[in-house]
Order: C-alpha cells, then structure tokens, then sequence
C-alpha cells in the first residue's frame, strides 16, 4: 500500500501506530489519539500539555512556522505554551547561513509568544532537498484546566477564527511567487498573502476563548485543512457535523491563488485559524471578546448527536456529505507545479531573507 503525502491515514494509526507505544504510565491522561492535538501528562497538581509537529511543506519561514505551529497546538488545550525543543535536518547544501535563517526565525516567533527554546539537534540529513525542523512544544496550566479536542457536545455550535487556508496560502504566495505572478496573479496580492505568516499563531484565541468560558472543545486545521479539521473534531468528540459553506470566510489572496492552483481552500492547509466547539449560551460572549482583540471569528456550523452524520450545506442549500480530505491541498498544489521559476533552492531563500 503506497501511502499518500502528507498525514499518514487514521487507519495507519490505528492498526499501527497506536498498538505500539511502549509502556503504559499512570501520569499520561491523554495519549496519541486521531484527532488529537497532543498529549496531557499529570504532574501533581499540574498538567504538561506537550504537541510535536515538523514543518515539511516550506523553506522560506520554516522557523517561524515551526514554533507557531506546535505553539498553535498548546493554545488549542486553552493554554499557553511556554517551551519549545526543535529538531533541524538540513540538506547538504546547507551553509552557515542557512542555520542562521531558521534560527534567528524561532527566537523571533518564540520570544513574541514568550516561550523559552530549551533544547534540540541540528544536523546535515544526506538525500534532503529542503531543510526539514520538527519541533516539540510543552504548556504547563493547573490540573485538569484545558479541553481537548473530543470535548464537543451536541449542540454546540462551531466556530472559526480568521480563514481557511492561511497558512498554505502564505507558503505557496512565498515559495511559488515568480510563478504566480508570471500567472498573472498581481504582486500586491502576493505580498499581503506573504503578510498572512504575521496571522500564523492561534495562542491569542485560544487562551482567550478558555478563558472566557463556554468552550468545550478546539482544534487547529493544520493538514487537510478545515475541512479535515472539522471531521477530526468531530471523530475525537465521537459526533456528527453540520457545517454551512456560506459561513465559511476565504480571504480574496485565498481565493485567487487556490484559483491558479486549481485547488480547494477548505482542503488547504489551515494553521492560523481556531476551530471552537462552544456551548451556543455563551457564543455571543466569545465572539465579543475575540472580536474586541480584533480577531477575526465566524459561526460556521453546529455539532450532531448522530456521529456519523458529516455534512455540508453548500451555497445553494443543497445537504451534501463534508468531504473528507485524502491529502492536504497544498501538496497537490506543489505537484502540479514542480517546474517552479525563480527562487528554488533554501541557500537562495536564505540570502533572501
């Protein structure tokens, strides 16, 4: 069986991944699970919250992406993330230069989100193309004080904060520009695409949204996108969806580059934007309070007590099944356009930045 790029399938998981994790150890409270977006370990009254995810898909602010992208993934518990270790494969072509880039890029995003860089490996990986970092971030908060994503009621209604697809949006604007724009694709566009990596962390909206009640549950759209986020939740929460197409807001930048790529936004890479299950008594109070910090939110769906009911409503009200992504839209996007023109290498992306 030929495995598909990107998130190995949840069956894998299952039949594999998830049979095979050493020993068993009262403190873990929340294990490796689908749909979940790290694991809680029970210290005496504190609980770790800790999350690992590498950033595969970019060069150009793969260390920027790599602390908020695992940092997203704390936020989605209601808590702040505090440290951080990375991993950094580099490709033999890598320089002195190349390290500085993606270095000085974590501290820049670990000392806005006030997360201390503890620890890792850096190293040159024979065979790589493209720098490869994976990262490990930890939150500490007081016992029994986050929600996972398997919290949802049914009920609840489902929100969204900022857009789909931003993250990928901001990487396919970065690392294919020469070509979209040779696609007709205008430059002031491309450059407030590229700004969208300033919208990348979710820890604003995440602690926030906690913190003002209400929420049972939250998930970051990483790979796969919202779509494949809202499925995830809904898996782990063991309920059904309804999600309205409508409601769901796609920036204008989105929109025209998924358009050249003939791809699908709600399918694309989503890091940026908050899935939020959230008791409909107190949804006023968190769009309010969101809104109020100037974060962008939406009320895009609701959750079922039917769980295999995942649907979609589209524009014209038609009731259509919620696609469930086979693979992140970003890849397919990366495929199609190999032969990209411009910048190709890290060592030029570097000099670059």
């Amino acid at each position: 069986m030929k495995l598909p790029l990107g998130k190995v399938p949840v069956e894998i998981l299952r039949e594999i991944v998830f049979k095979n994790l050493g020993a068993k150890r009262s403190e873990v409270v929340l294990g490796p699970s689908a749909g979940f977006d790290g694991a809680v370990i029970d210290l005496g009254d504190k609980s770790l919250i800790t999350s690992m995810d590498p950033i595969t898909g970019a060069v150009e602010r793969i260390g920027w992406l790599a602390v908020n992208v695992n940092a997203n993934d704390i936020a989605t518990f209601g808590v702040k993330p505090a440290f951080f270790s990375s991993c950094i494969m580099l490709p033999e072509n890598a320089s002195r230069e190349t390290i500085e880039a993606i270095c000085s890029q974590m501290d820049a995003a670990a000392k806005n989100l006030e997360i201390a860089i503890v620890g890792g490996h850096c190293e040159v990986t024979p065979e790589f193309a493209n720098p490869v970092v994976v990262g490990c971030a930890v939150g500490v908060t007081d016992k029994g004080c986050y929600v996972t994503a398997g919290g949802a009621k049914p009920g609840d209604k489902l929100l969204l904060t900022k857009s789909a697809g931003l993250e990928g949006t901001a990487i396919l604007a970065a690392e294919q520009y020469s070509l979209l724009l040779d696609g007709g694709v205008s430059e002031k566009l491309l450059k407030s695409a590229q700004r969208f990596f300033e919208k990348i962390s979710v820890v604003p909206e995440g602690v926030l949204a906690f913190k003002t009640g209400g929420v049972n549950a939250m998930h970051d759209p990483t790979e796969g996108g919202v779509f494949g986020g809202i499925h995830e939740m809904a898996d782990a929460s063991n309920l059904g969806v309804k999600v309205f197409e409508e409601r769901i807001p796609v920036a204008e930048e989105t929109r025209e580059i998924c358009k050249f790529f003939n791809i699908d936004p709600f399918q694309l890479i989503s890091s940026g934007a908050m899935l939020i299950a959230a008791n409909p008594n107190y949804v006023d109070k968190i769009v309010e309070n969101l809104k109020a910090q100037k974060i962008a939110v939406s009320v895009i769906g609701e959750f079922l007590d039917v769980s295999e009911k995942h649907v979609l409503i589209s524009r014209d009200g038609s009731e259509t099944r919620l696609p469930r992504p086979l693979c992140d839209h970003l890849w397919l996007a990366l495929t199609k356009r190999k032969q990209q023109k411009g910048l190709t290498s890290f060592e030029d992306v570097s000099r670059k930045l």
